[in-house]
């Protein structure tokens, strides 16, 4: 590891008289796996495009120098870095989705980064794109070459950008959260591609990243970024057993913990009554096939489920993208309809009531989703948006009552009464699930279904909802339905756990059973894919 494959020296990136990158420093040896960690807005996604070149006209970026194999990137013209970009450093971006083109099969978006760097035969084009397929490990490649991004999965849309970004044989890989949003499962499985294609190739690794543990698992050397500045370089050992700079011990500390799980007494109220009764809940959807389109079979997403829980008390419900969880959350406040099963809440089965009851009753379910900003009105004030709820189930409340309510529920989520009169795009990923949290709790419900609530936040934002999650239920007696793919949340803020795999629940029990002795095979295989920083 002495050769370097890139040297960054004193880069700054500035917008206008902002500087995003102030005066930073690093390199990465040929073979590493070098890591750039820090919440967001820190400067990480920046400082890997400003090495690109990928900026846009507005951005000004200066280095002492920025050397791939000593040839210094900032000084080559446009057309001849075209020749770099995508073939001798690849990118791998945060949401697949977004950055690959819809009305293209995905063999000929592989197809095209070949077109660019060599000059390959029409037969050796499609080798190519097939070797590169299985490399990836996508199941039926040759069906796969002629499919469109949305009709793979998002582990597989995942593969599919790695494939496109080694389509250029790169010396050097750089891979922005290439994760973030995925399964404990999906992601490892991404993880150890990574790994066997690196050491397949010798390829370098620049990994992008604010999840503490998967880096443990990847890196050999890590570097903190914090408000643009590198506060703290060296290699993984000793950054996770002897970290010194205040930001990284508050990094650390913030971390979500499995032990969490152990010893963990119930915040239940004991009451014998069940706040939320569910039977034999099934969601169904119809496959319609032929000229008719008759139904012949249908995709069975919430499959015969059935749970209770306790007032005051978290219930985890966990499993893989596609399982069903969201599915039956929405089912049970009835964003969709439901196919079979009955609901209970404090005893009052809801498909018996009609009319105004229905609604007040319904108005005691509420949920957080995992997209707070996608789940609010951008052209509305945020003020607006809390008391929305307000207006729809309490028309009798006047004016300025709704508005000290609006301001006492912006205090609890620990906002500043002057958020009201601002909108949503103005606001930080984190403080905009408070704003979705403040708006759940605005007509006092006794249950909140949380959806995925911090699977995209930075460890220290997540760890601030997951503290205020818990005080709310501590004061106010709310419970929760929390949805999630992150076990080590689980660990932090549920009483029980539920484990939902192909629409049915296979593992229910406390937190500290299913975490630590868990019963089914699909459980054991969710925990075995955490990633677990070893000190």
């Amino acid at each position: 590891m002495d050769k370097k494959i890139l040297e960054v020296k004193g880069l700054t990136v500035a917008f206008k008289e902002d500087k995003v990158v102030n005066d930073i420093s690093f390199d990465i040896f040929a073979g590493e796996t070098f890591a750039l960690v820090g919440e967001s807005g820190s400067g990480k996604s920046i400082t890997a495009l400003s090495v690109l070149r990928l900026l846009p006209n507005n951005a000004k970026i200066t280095a002492d120098e920025v050397l791939l194999d000593n040839e210094n990137l900032l000084s080559i013209p446009e057309y001849d870095f075209c020749k770099i970009r995508g073939k001798r450093i690849g990118l791998i971006f945060q949401d697949p989705m977004s950055s690959l083109n819809p009305v293209m099969t995905i063999g000929k978006q592989i197809t095209e980064v070949m077109q660019i760097h060599f000059s390959y035969s029409e037969k050796e084009l499609d080798l190519a794109v097939h070797e590169l397929l299985e490399q990836v490990e996508i199941p039926e490649p040759k069906r796969r070459i002629n499919e469109y991004p949305h009709q793979l999965s998002g582990g597989q849309r995942q593969r599919v950008m790695i494939a496109i970004a080694l389509a250029g044989k790169p010396e050097l890989l750089i891979a922005d959260e290439p994760t973030t949003a995925l399964d404990v499962t999906i992601q490892a499985q991404i993880l150890k591609l990574l790994k066997t294609i690196q050491k397949k190739t010798g390829m370098s690794l620049w990994l992008i990243s604010h999840d503490l543990a998967l880096v443990s698992t990847m890196a050999d050397r890590i570097a903190v970024m914090q408000q643009g500045k590198i506060v703290e370089l060296g290699t993984a050992k000793q950054f996770f057993q002897q970290a010194k700079h205040p930001y990284s011990l508050k990094l650390l500390a913030a971390l979500p913990s499995m032990k969490s799980s152990l010893n963990k007494t119930t915040t239940a109220s004991g009451e014998e009554t069940p706040l939320l009764r569910v039977e034999s809940f099934k969601v169904y959807y119809p496959i319609r096939k032929g000229f008719f389109k008759r139904i012949v079979d249908h995709v069975r997403a919430v499959d015969g489920v059935s749970f209770e829980l306790k007032r005051g008390t978290t219930l985890a419900l966990v499993g893989e993208s596609g399982c069903g969880k969201t599915t039956l959350g929405k089912g049970l406040i009835n964003l969709i309809p439901s196919t079979a099963g009955r609901v209970w809440l404090e005893g009052i089965e809801l498909s018996k009531l009609t009319g105004n009851d229905l609604r007040q009753k319904r108005s005691e379910i509420q949920i957080v989703f995992q997209d707070p900003f996608a789940s609010m009105n951008p052209r509305m004030l945020v003020g607006d948006i809390i008391a929305e709820g307000l207006k729809a189930l309490h028309p009798d409340m006047d004016l300025a009552d709704r508005e000290e309510r609006v301001s006492s529920l912006l205090k609890q989520v620990e906002l500043s009464e002057s958020s009201a009169l601002r909108y949503p795009h103005e606001f930080s990923g984190g403080q905009r699930q408070r704003i979705c949290i403040a708006r759940a709790l605005a007509v006092k419900p006794k249950l909140i279904v949380c959806d995925e609530p911090t699977s995209a936040l930075d460890v220290s934002v997540q760890a601030q909802i997951i503290g205020l999650l818990k005080n709310l239920q501590k004061e106010q007696g709310v419970s929760y339905l929390f949805i999630t793919h992150n076990l080590a949340v689980v660990a932090e803020i549920a009483d029980e756990v539920a484990v939902m795999y192909k629409g049915e629940i296979v593992e229910h029990g406390s937190v500290e059973q299913v975490l630590n002795q868990p019963l089914h095979s699909y459980t054991k295989t969710l925990l075995d894919a955490v990633p677990v920083i070893e000190n």
